[in-house]
């Protein structure tokens, strides 16, 4: 079972948003797998400074949950999802070119008009983001 981390960081009324080169396609919150040895918490500091090249200072998490239809690019169809919140941030802003087409601070209503990675659509819909 694959386990994967994701996080929503908020500046203001905006959102954090990358779109994606790679499968799942569309547009995202940063993300990524938990490497073994690895908890939730040290698995999103560093797929945010990966992703972002962002460094979060303070997280909160918002849901757990095991996901049974969500495939990833290694193709395994579910994961156990540790998605977090954040909102407390230093660093430059820097788009992963190997991973992202865009990056992009978004509004809900931005948000509601992209097309997103099936499973952040299912997060923000769940948190009633969207």
């Amino acid at each position: 079972m694959h386990r994967s981390v994701g996080a929503i960081i908020r500046k203001g009324n905006q959102i954090l948003m990358l779109d994606r080169k790679k499968f799942p396609f569309g547009w995202a919150c940063p993300a990524g797998h938990i490497d073994e040895g690895e908890s939730p918490e040290q698995a999103i500091t560093r797929e945010i400074k990966e992703e972002t090249g962002l460094d979060i200072k303070n997280f909160r998490p918002l849901i757990h949950e095991f996901v049974e239809w969500n495939e990833c690019s290694k193709g395994e169809r579910g994961h156990d999802w540790y998605v977090f919140e954040a909102d407390d941030f230093e660093g430059e802003l820097k788009m992963n070119e190997a991973e992202e087409k865009n990056l992009a601070w978004k509004t809900t209503d931005e948000i509601r008009g992209a097309e997103l990675e099936e499973v952040w659509q299912y997060w923000f819909k769940k948190l009633k983001i969207i």
